[in-house]
């Protein structure tokens, strides 16, 4: 196997116990001759104790971005200090659009569904790019905050494209698409609305949806009833958790976060520092991620072999002291790996994967791109617009601040509806509904449509003089519709 063309890749060993479960693998791959070279590069807690804003050099950087392929250990990003997440951030400047986790049964990790005979396999698809997890929040008063969740129609057809085309050729009969686009009935309703629309290009595959929280409930209850589901960012980022529970932890929880011009392989549990140095942490996270990327790139017959080796290994009852039979004595992670590349080449009495013939890498890397690419639909819609959401600084009572607010509206314009943190309070509601200090007023045209950009900056001048407006949102129409949700109660 020592002529096969050797891929070359970016290392990134992490922090806390990552040198150390990276070395472990790193051991494995090259007992089992993977063709694989390593550059190693720069990123992690220690580089942002020197100053680097972004957890990661210059140097890392320009690496990452020419072999298109990092294998990453956990990595810490420190509190307090004003910086984003090194992990969000790698994910979300090399637009790894796709966060692939698998979550299987193995035999050795005991778990409540293998005591009860249950088997799980299940491949969660996390939106990676948007949601909530663009990090933009402002303060709009001293007592209430704004995060912006952003779900775009190009994004999720990316998404799901990928979702169902991963399924196919993981001969899935079913996906899933989890939502909670019975509240929210624009953003999630627009992630539901592409998933249907790319679902027509499979007919072979079973298309479904459920709302999230019935979902959360069903996996841990009848988790078999699922094969591949895919989410937007902050759901699935919860479900992937919930899933690597029903495993034994995310310790067995690989992922894969996958673009088109960079991905990344990574353990997604933490640095545990109180026992870094200790050699005695669980590599088979990363491992299993490793394998993940060795498939990706197409090393399918050496993927195969190690997953078998581990797979073995964990049958005979080997295991770090985090898990498994506390009967028999825990190895270290140097004699986990080992007991690994000593069982390479058997064949485990449960799952075995099936080792292919090929040995040749396979993996079609697209040419850099000249310029960012701008994802937009490429059939246009006629767009006009009706109005405009004010958000506004008030401790008035609702009807006061509607007679404020008409004092100053001009000819053409009324207020639709007053709404408190998403429920309507005027000019109907309740006074049961408890207030704060940041309203939302829709100022609409009378006659559907008849309104400019230029007549809503007016209208947002002359209500300067006697109210402090937050923020704006203009009401937009499609093709003649409301593009905007409705207040709770209106």
């Amino acid at each position: 196997m020592n002529d096969n063309i050797i891929y070359p890749i970016a290392v990134a060993p992490g922090d806390g116990i990552g040198p150390e479960i990276m070395e472990a693998v790193l051991r494995i791959f090259n007992a089992a001759e993977v063709p694989l070279s390593y550059t190693m590069v720069e990123m992690g807690k220690h580089f942002f104790d020197q100053g680097h804003s972004t957890g990661m050099t210059d140097d890392a950087k320009k690496t990452i971005e020419a072999l298109g392929i990092l294998f990453k250990g956990p990595m810490e990003t420190p509190k307090g200090k004003g910086v984003k997440s090194i992990n969000v951030t790698a994910r979300k400047v090399w637009n790894t659009y796709a966060n692939k986790r698998m979550f299987k049964s193995l035999h050795g990790v005991e778990t409540v569904f293998s005591k009860a005979d249950i088997p799980i396999d299940i491949t969660i698809v996390r939106e990676n790019i948007e949601d909530t997890y663009g990090g933009i929040e402002h303060m709009l008063t001293q007592d209430v905050a704004l995060c912006r969740r952003f779900i775009t129609r190009e994004g999720s057809l990316q998404l799901h494209r990928y979702a169902f085309e991963m399924a196919q050729r993981k001969g899935s009969k079913k996906i899933t698409c989890g939502h909670k686009a019975n509240i929210m009935k624009l953003t999630d309703g627009m992630f539901l609305e592409t998933f249907y629309q790319v679902a027509k290009e499979f007919p072979n595959l079973q298309a479904t949806d459920i709302i999230v929280d019935d979902l959360a409930m069903k996996l841990v209850s009848k988790p078999n009833l699922f094969d591949v589901v895919v989410l937007p960012n902050l759901q699935g980022d919860i479900i992937s958790d919930l899933c690597a529970g029903l495993v034994g932890g995310l310790g067995f929880a690989p992922s894969a976060n996958i673009g088109d011009y960079v991905s990344i392989f990574e353990a997604v549990h933490g640095t545990a520092p109180d026992i870094a140095g200790q050699k005695i942490a669980n590599p088979t996270s990363l491992l299993l991620s490793g394998i993940m990327m060795l498939r990706h790139i197409g090393y399918m017959q050496h993927a195969a072999i190690i997953e078998n080796a581990l797979l073995a290994t964990l049958e005979k009852g080997s295991h770090t002291s985090d898990f498994g039979n506390k009967a028999i004595p825990a190895l270290n992670t140097d004699q986990f790996a080992d007991a690994i590349i000593n069982a390479l080449g058997t064949t485990p009495k449960f799952s075995p994967a099936a080792v292919p013939i090929d040995i040749t890498p396979d993996l079609v890397r697209l040419p850099a791109p000249s310029k960012n690419k701008m994802m937009f639909s490429a059939h246009r819609i006629p767009v006009g617009m009706n109005g405009v959401d004010l958000f506004v600084e008030s401790t008035l009572q609702p009807s006061d601040l509607a007679n404020v607010v008409n004092q100053s509206l001009p000819n053409g314009f009324h207020i639709t509806t007053i709404s408190n943190r998403g429920t309507q309070v005027w000019p109907t509601g309740s006074l049961l509904t408890e207030l704060v200090d940041q309203y939302r007023v829709r100022i609409e045209a009378d006659v559907l449509g008849q309104c400019s950009q230029s007549q809503i900056i007016s209208i947002q001048s002359a209500l300067i003089h006697s109210l402090k407006l937050c923020s704006a949102e203009f009401l937009m129409l499609h093709e003649g519709k409301p593009a905007y949700s409705l207040a709770q109660g209106q």
